[in-house]
């Protein structure tokens, strides 16, 4: 996967796993962790999935309306490629915190969905249910920050409501943080994703 990684200044400090939106790319979200966490390693990674020309992590069918088949093959792919990465650049496996926009969070929660180990936590801004009907891993020990917008047009309060829950049954550790906005990634939404990470991994 078309990627690039960046050595960070403290190696305890978790990796921190950038997922772009729609029509983004792998420079696109390098800010955000330099606000989250500007010590930590990075791992900025390119979707391999072209939607008319633009960058995806997976295939969908219509707006809204993922393509399963296609997200449970891609999630495989990225979390091979993690524990591959893991490898290749000499970080912990087990210490990787993702942080996804839109279409990379719903790749990030599909990892939650999919693989108990695969992250240790995420920051999943404006993620959708992945999937729905499937039995989710023991989530024990792992932390989700949810920011959403209350008049998001792709990604309803219910549907951010109904991850949540999902999350919580698996007995993950869940805070959810609601803008008064849409789709957009806002400063505000950043800021407070900032203020918990470093409550729960800054020791």
């Amino acid at each position: 996967m078309k990627h690039l990684f960046h050595k960070g200044t403290d190696p305890t400090k978790p990796t921190l796993l950038l997922l772009h939106g729609t029509g983004g790319n792998e420079l696109d979200l390098l800010p955000l962790a330099g606000r989250i966490d500007d010590e930590a390693s990075v791992l900025s990674v390119r979707g391999n999935i072209l939607e008319n020309g633009m960058p995806r992590f997976f295939r969908r069918l219509a707006e809204g309306v993922f393509d399963e088949e296609d997200l449970v093959f891609r999630t495989k792919e990225l979390n091979e490629f993690l524990d591959e990465a893991a490898k290749t650049y000499g970080f912990d496996r087990e210490n990787v915190v993702a942080i996804g926009y839109s279409n990379g969070a719903n790749i990030a929660a599909s990892l939650l969905f999919h693989y108990g180990n695969a992250l240790k936590g995420a920051i999943l801004h404006h993620p959708m249910v992945p999937r729905r009907g499937i039995d989710l891993p023991d989530l024990s020990g792992k932390a989700v920050f949810i920011a959403t917008g209350t008049n998001d047009p792709i990604c309803s309060p219910m549907e951010s409501g109904e991850l949540q829950s999902l999350l919580e049954k698996a007995h993950a550790n869940v805070e959810i943080h609601w803008e008064d906005r849409g789709h957009q990634l806002t400063a505000q939404e950043v800021e407070a994703a900032a203020i918990w990470y470093q409550k729960l991994f800054i020791k």
